[in-house]
C-alpha cells in the first residue's frame, strides 16, 4: 500500500519512542506495532513488518551497552544461540500454523511475565542468584520466550527481562542489556526469515527500523540512569496493561 509522507513520519517517531522505551526495559511493540496499524497496514503485515524491523534495536542497545555486558560473555555465548534458535521456530510457526492458539495464550504469559518482574527482589531472594546454578533453566525459559518473540513479540521484552532479573543477573541495567541482546538475536533470526519467505512491506519497515535504531541508542542509558524500582513498576505496569488488551482482542 502507499504511504504518505505524514505515514512515514509517524513510523520514523514511533519507532523512536518504541526503541528508547524497549531497550530501557520493554514493550518495544506497544508503540511499534500500533504505529503500523494507524497508517493503515493490516494486522498480519504490520506483526511482520514489526517483527524484521524490531531487529535494529540490536546493534544500537549493543553499541552503548559496553559496561553493563562486562563480564557476561560466558552466559551470552550460551544464550544468544537458543534464542535464535527460539526465533526461528517462532516464525516457522507464524508462517505455517493459524494462530488461535497462540492468541489466547499471550495475555497469559505477558501478564505473567509482568507479576513475576514485579516479585523479582523476592524471587531472587528466595531462590539465590546464582546464575552458574541456574543457567539451563535460563536457557530453556529464554528458548521458549523466544518462540513467542518470533511469532509476534509484544510482551516478550519484559518476559525475558523477568527472566534474566530472576535467573541471571538481578541488577537492573545488566539485565537490561542481557535482555537486549537476548531479544535482538531472536529477532535477528526471525527478520531473516521473513526477509526470504515473508510478505514484508518495506516502504513501512525502513523508516521503522530507522526509529527503532535512534531510540535504542537512547534506551540502555535511561535505564543505567532510572531508578530500578521505578523501571521494573512502570514495565509491569504497561505489560499488564498490554495483557488486558490482548486479552480482549483475543476474546
Amino acid at each position: 500500500m502507499a504511504l504518505t509522507s505524514a505515514d512515514l513520519l509517524l513510523l520514523l517517531t514511533g519507532g523512536v519512542v518504541a526503541g528508547v522505551i524497549g531497550t530501557a526495559g520493554g514493550i518495544t511493540s506497544m508503540v511499534s506495532y500500533p504505529a503500523l496499524l494507524a497508517v493503515g497496514i493490516p494486522p498480519f503485515a504490520a506483526n511482520v513488518a514489526n517483527l524484521v524491523g524490531v531487529f535494529t534495536c540490536w546493534p544500537a542497545s549493543a553499541a552503548v551497552s559496553g559496561p553493563e555486558l562486562a563480564g557476561q560473555g560466558w552466559w551470552l555465548r550460551r544464550g544468544l544461540p537458543a534464542a535464535a534458535i527460539g526465533g526461528a521456530v517462532g516464525t516457522a510457526l507464524l508462517l505455517t500454523t493459524p494462530s488461535a492458539l497462540f492468541d489466547r495464550l499471550v495475555p497469559v504469559l505477558v501478564a505473567i511475565g509482568s507479576l513475576t518482574l514485579l516479585a523479582q527482589p523476592w524471587l531472587t531472594s528466595r531462590i539465590g542468584h546464582d546464575s552458574d546454578a541456574h543457567w539451563a533453566s535460563a536457557l530453556i525459559v529464554i528458548m521458549l520466550l523466544s518462540v513467542y518473540g518470533g511469532y509476534f513479540g509484544a510482551g516478550s521484552g519484559v518476559m525475558v527481562l523477568a527472566t534474566t532479573m530472576v535467573l541471571i543477573d538481578p541488577r537492573m541495567p545488566v539485565a537490561n542489556a542481557v535482555k537486549n541482546m537476548l531479544v535482538g538475536a531472536a529477532a535477528l533470526t526471525s527478520a531473516a526469515i521473513l526477509a526470504v519467505t515473508g510478505p514484508v512491506d518495506w516502504l513501512a519497515v525502513v523508516p521503522l527500523a530507522c526509529g527503532l535504531f535512534v531510540g535504542s541508542l537512547f534506551g540502555p542509558a535511561l535505564a543505567r540512569r532510572l531508578p530500578e524500582s521505578v523501571i521494573r513498576w512502570t514495565v509491569a505496569i504497561l505489560g499488564l496493561g498490554l495483557a488486558i488488551k490482548l486479552g480482549f482482542d483475543a476474546a
